[in-house]
């Protein structure tokens, strides 16, 4: 059976109902949860049956395997058949993308979870592999973007995969899991402040505005529309995409700009040292070597190192070819002289110049493969920094209660919702989705409360049910386990930090510098010693999860 929907069937929904497959899939669920209950000596009805979320904040790859040792420990102790949802923001989605590819995960964790820390140990992929992605983004994407250069080329580096299952491939083969739900933000409602419409959910089934109830189906998220009705269809992105997406506020932009430009310059470097790349026009040789040339330049400025080599080397490059060029690369050269350095505004302007003439030399030799252009293209948008570029399936539309910004947008802008807040709180806070306890699992590496008082400022100035939240003081180290009790139409809330003063033994600063979060890897004895610090945490509080449960019903 091809439970893939095609984009022909489907057109938005507005509404705050669940959607059908949703529902189905909850009315399954609800029988494997009142029998995981039955089991521990907890009786009760589908009325009474608590109804509980599971949240996996972000933490790069500390994320992905603090949540997974979370979920095989939950297994052990008989607690993850009680759990609804599953719900992610960045690094915890890269575990749910590899247990949601695998249908019916939780019947065979242990072995999902020796594969997964098998690949993140000894899994390699190769630049070739990575150029390849990247050029496949590039000529199947009408909104290329920096998340598609992301994905490509520094998340399959770090989840040691490139997966091209699509997010709809998983379309009833979870149906003895809980459901997935993926988060991100809308990138200029952040910016614009409007709080409602900011939460973007993404699931198998359908992919919407949370709190403002518009959704379209997964497979036509990137599909355009106008007016409610199908413009253009597009194939749909893939799970290593999914990961860029919800994936890329990891660090801060100046790291992230460093590493694009790191990861651009081995690929071309790899990409130029190839046979076939040797048998190519001088012209093109050197358009490729002035590429080289200009991702050097800004890695240079951005180490805060003296780029005039770099610039002379672009200068000689382009010796009688551009004329404009080469009078842009003398007055940087003079300002680098009598200032030490080049500013942002005119790096970027020269960069982007730069760009221009190599794609317009490329075109009129007729060379377009694929790689270089896409990552002329990739270039121009680490400049421009634009991320998570899709075609507003909202444009042209009527409706109540969205904000008029985004009906009037052709294209909306997608992030990790960890440039907000570090946990996707608001997807499981849709008040149709009627959740009465909340497992938040935080792996941030900052204020490990942070997420917890954000979502309860939040929930406070739109007045959604939320328990009140009080905290310890900054200089204390956490406690393993807190709860936040609920009261009538509000969730009870338990949050338990991954490293703490039980599990650490005041050693949490130490642990917190071995497992950075913008880390590329980790060793195999690091992966194992975090799978069990994450599965001792929910080991030591086993009780007190089960006494929770019991007092919601």
């Amino acid at each position: 059976m091809d439970n893939r929907r095609t984009c022909e069937s489907s057109e938005v929904r507005i509404g705050h109902s669940l959607s059908e497959a949703e529902r189905q899939h909850l009315a399954r669920r609800t029988h494997t949860v009142l029998e995981c209950l039955k089991q521990h000596g907890i009786s009760c009805s589908e009325d009474d049956m608590p109804n509980i979320a599971v949240l996996g904040s972000g933490g790069g790859l500390r994320a992905m395997v603090g949540l997974l040792g979370s979920l095989s420990q939950l297994k052990k102790e008989g607690l993850l058949d009680c759990i609804m949802y599953l719900c992610g923001v960045s690094g915890s989605t890269w575990c749910m993308a590899s247990l949601y590819n695998e249908p019916n995960w939780s019947t065979k964790l242990e072995t999902v979870k020796d594969n997964i820390v098998q690949r993140l140990a000894d899994g390699t992929v190769s630049w070739s592999q990575m150029g390849q992605k990247l050029a496949n983004y590039y000529a199947k994407n009408d909104n290329f973007s920096l998340t598609d250069v992301w994905a490509a080329l520094i998340v399959s580096n770090m989840v040691n995969e490139i997966d091209e299952h699509k997010l709809t491939e998983q379309r009833g083969n979870y149906i003895n899991d809980p459901y997935p739900i993926y988060t991100v933000i809308d990138k200029q409602c952040k910016y614009d402040r409007l709080n409602t419409d900011v939460w973007f959910e993404i699931t198998p089934d359908e992919s919407g505005y949370s709190l403002s109830g518009a959704f379209v189906d997964s497979s036509c998220l990137e599909c355009q529309f106008e007016n409610r009705k199908m413009v253009k269809e597009q194939p749909g992105f893939d799970m290593l995409y999914l990961q860029g997406l919800c994936g890329s506020a990891i660090a801060d932009m100046e790291e992230i700009i460093k590493q694009l430009f790191e990861a651009l310059k081995h690929l071309m470097i790899n990409k130029t040292g190839s046979t076939e790349e040797s048998q190519t026009s001088p012209d093109k040789q050197n358009g490729c070597q002035v590429l080289l040339q200009l991702v050097e330049l800004n890695l240079c400025v951005l180490r805060k190192e003296d780029p005039t080599d770099y610039l002379i080397k672009i200068k000689d490059l382009l010796k009688d070819k551009h004329d404009g060029i080469e009078r842009m690369t003398v007055r940087l050269e003079n300002k680098v002289s009598s200032e030490k350095t080049i500013s942002k505004e005119d790096l970027n302007e020269y960069t982007l110049q730069v760009c221009s003439y190599i794609s317009n030399m490329f075109k009129m030799q007729g060379f377009w493969e694929e790689i270089w252009i896409a990552i002329v293209r990739s270039i121009e948008r680490i400049v421009g920094w634009i991320w998570g570029t899709t075609y507003d399936y909202l444009y042209g539309m009527t409706v109540k209660d969205i904000d008029p910004s985004i009906l009037h947008s052709k294209t909306r802008e997608y992030e990790d919702a960890g440039a907000l807040i570090n946990s996707p709180y608001f997807s499981v806070l849709r008040q149709e989705r009627k959740i009465d306890l909340i497992i938040s699992l935080d792996f941030s590496a900052g204020n490990p409360f942070e997420t917890v008082v954000k979502t309860a400022q939040i929930c406070k100035e739109l007045q959604i049910p939320f328990p009140e939240v009080v905290v310890p003081g900054e200089d204390v180290e956490p406690q393993d386990f807190y709860l936040f009790r609920g009261y009538s139409k509000a969730p009870t809330v338990i949050h338990m930090p991954l490293f703490n003063a039980i599990t650490c033994k005041g050693e949490v600063e130490k642990w917190k510098k071995k497992y950075q979060t913008f880390q590329m890897s980790y060793s195999d004895e690091m992966i194992t010693a975090l799978l069990e610090k994450a599965a001792e945490n929910i080991k030591n509080n086993k009780e007190k999860l089960f006494k929770e449960i019991e007092n919601i019903i």
